[in-house]
């Protein structure tokens, strides 16, 4: 089977920054990895004009957004941005211009988490819609609001980290009302968390993982629909430490500096060379 059918491989070089990536997509003429790219993307090389990716800044401006020819305002964009790198790629064939959104991640040698989104809980709130009190929960989940400016909920107990509460602490009704909330959203929630909304919204995911003791890059390239299907697999529970398994998501407080009592979203990108 070929590379381009399984969508992986092992390349001589590294190239798993951002900026390279671009680089190997604008040199895609003689760039073999990209040939590749665009064919697991379903584009016949010989068919092309012409191939151009842009990275996306992390801040964008109002003429960015003109720049790149999106239709939704500033405001709309960066609500459903992602919040990891993208490249956007115009491809042109004949008079048919394709655009195809391409969010990177870099997998460690350690297979360790990698934060895919993270938002205040408000923000969450506006986007999908629940309740005052399950909006209460996460902020005392994440700390926003400090527990112990609520003794009717600690009761005088003694909190595993004074700063937050775990949903393991959090009283039964309330953690359960939070926990369904997600099983009944799972796939609105999977979606904008991988995947995002509008015209920055994502079409593919590659994962690169370097390896410096022979200079080899290892990469998947899969469509966003299987990396959502993949990642969003298995079901919505408490994990052990407290936190909130989503199939192979973990929601949890983000910690460490800045915004710490932000809610985040977390996965292991090396799991992605699973799929087949």
């Amino acid at each position: 089977m070929s590379t381009f059918e399984i969508g992986s491989a092992t390349a001589k070089g590294g190239f798993a920054n951002e900026k390279e990536i671009c680089k190997k997509f604008n040199n895609w003429e003689k760039d073999t990895e990209a040939q590749i790219w665009l064919k697991i993307m379903g584009y016949e090389t010989r068919s092309i004009d012409s191939v151009q990716a842009i990275l996306i800044p992390t801040r964008m401006k109002k003429e960015d957004v003109e720049k790149l020819g999106l239709k939704e305002s500033l405001d709309e964009l960066m609500k459903f941005k992602k919040a990891d790198v993208q490249i956007r790629i115009i491809i042109t064939i004949g008079k048919i211009v394709k655009i195809e959104n391409l969010s990177l991640k870099k997998a460690n040698s350690d297979a360790d988490y990698n934060q895919v989104d993270k938002r205040w809980v408000d923000s969450y709130k506006e986007i999908w819609k629940f309740d005052d009190e399950i909006a209460f929960g996460l902020k005392l989940f994440t700390g926003e609001i400090n527990p112990y400016s609520c003794p009717e909920i600690i009761r005088n107990r003694t909190l595993r980290d004074k700063r937050r509460m775990f949903l393991d602490e959090l009283p039964e009704k309330l953690r359960n009302k939070i926990i369904t909330f997600f099983k009944e959203n799972k796939i609105l929630v999977v979606s904008d968390i991988l995947k995002g909304r509008g015209g920055l919204s994502a079409n593919w995911m590659l994962v690169t993982r370097y390896n410096k003791s022979d200079n080899t890059t290892t990469w998947i390239l899969k469509d966003i629909n299987t990396v959502m299907n993949f990642f969003g697999s298995g079901e919505v529970k408490m994990s052990p430490k407290g936190n909130l398994h989503i199939g192979r998501i973990i929601m949890q407080r983000k910690g460490g500096t800045p915004d710490p009592t932000k809610l985040q979203f977390k996965i292991k990108p090396c799991e992605l060379f699973e799929v087949k």
